[in-house]
């Protein structure tokens, strides 16, 4: 089915950060549909996903733009890129640390058709990959209570997102190295989340003491994480972070990720492992492996299973696309006629 956003061909729709906003407002449920049927559709082979690229600085370990270019098949049909920064020293400047932008393109043609605002398109998916890995994964489908590790924006997007696979969801621990910014996570998370009771605890012990599932979501560049109750304490750790738990926890756990080639590469937790064994033996499948049946949920009936996703462009690509599809239906966005110069043919 060819992919059609637009009726003219030389035009192009921009959804700003308010219009990406209120057309994914509410819409959880949707977005976790959509983030599973794109990795099922990436797991069957349907679509192209080359490597990231990572732009850094000269001397500047902190800060990097990143590119994702992907192709989505099946019934996304939809080919574009994800150009996203990460400059964590944003938050004491008073904006966020992540800024992007997403670009549509035909796969039949490769014009563009749509440019949206990124970032929160990158933290909805996120958050509903997550969720939908919880979902999968997390042994107790009445749940009650979460750990949250790293007070940003992706935990906040993590936390609405577990509330709606975890209706009981009542009860958060939380923790960031800055107590400050950990209090006004908490503060806005009762807020918002309300009758939700929001815990500051004094460290990651603290939180894995009260609950057995935890996210991290934090800018940390190398593990920090080198111990972790008991392997055969029933718990789901969702990775988000990709780089807070040691090699050794890594390789003691049961390791699911969203792809293996991705996950594997830039220093992740899961590239150390693989650095330090010689191999990915120590995966045991992907999260579409078990939303296909192709895999169990768990590994056994007890111990520690984490999650390491290293966000595919093309869950980018179908939270896109479904935020133009419900703009086009609500006649939302704003429209830039004759974008692209009119075709010269000779």
């Amino acid at each position: 089915m060819q992919s059609n956003l637009n009726t003219r061909e030389n035009d192009i729709l921009i959804l700003k950060g308010n219009d990406i906003h209120r057309l994914l407002e509410g819409q959880e449920a949707a977005i976790i549909d959509t983030v599973s049927r794109a990795y099922c559709t990436h797991s069957l082979g349907e679509s192209s996903l080359p490597h990231s690229i990572f732009l850094r600085f000269p001397n500047d370990q902190k800060n990097r733009i990143i590119a994702l270019p992907a192709y989505l098949g099946g019934e996304f049909d939809m080919a574009g890129i994800k150009w996203v920064s990460s400059f964590p020293e944003n938050t004491a400047r008073g904006f966020d640390r992540a800024s992007a932008v997403v670009i549509l393109n035909s796969p039949h043609t490769g014009r563009p058709q749509a440019i949206l605002e990124g970032s929160l398109i990158s933290a909805k998916r996120t958050a509903a990959s997550a969720a939908l890995a919880a979902r999968e994964l997390h042994h107790r489908r009445d749940e009650t209570r979460a750990g949250i590790i790293g007070c940003g924006v992706i935990n906040h997007e993590i936390v609405r997102f577990l509330r709606n696979v975890f209706p009981n969801l009542r009860e958060l621990a939380v923790y960031d190295m800055d107590p400050v910014r950990a209090e006004r996570f908490a503060s806005k998370c009762r807020d918002e989340f309300a009758p939700i009771r929001v815990n500051v605890v004094a460290g990651p012990e603290a939180v894995f003491d009260s609950c057995t599932l935890v996210s991290f979501a934090t800018t940390a560049l190398q593990p920090h994480i080198l111990r972790l109750p008991e392997s055969d304490r029933e718990c789901t750790i969702l990775h988000i972070s990709l780089r807070d738990i040691s090699p050794e926890l890594i390789l003691s756990s049961d390791n699911v990720v969203d792809d293996p080639d991705h996950v594997s590469r830039a220093q992740t937790s899961i590239h150390l492992a693989e650095q330090m064994t010689g191999n990915r033996e120590f995966i045991r499948c992907t999260l579409a492996d078990i939303i296909l049946n192709r895999a169990p949920a768990k590994k056994k009936a007890h111990g520690r299973t984490i999650f390491s996703p290293f966000g595919l462009g093309v869950l980018d690509l179908a939270v896109g696309k479904l935020a133009c599809d419900l703009a086009r239906a609500q006649g939302s966005g704003t429209t830039i006629d004759s974008f692209l110069p009119d075709s010269v043919v000779y």
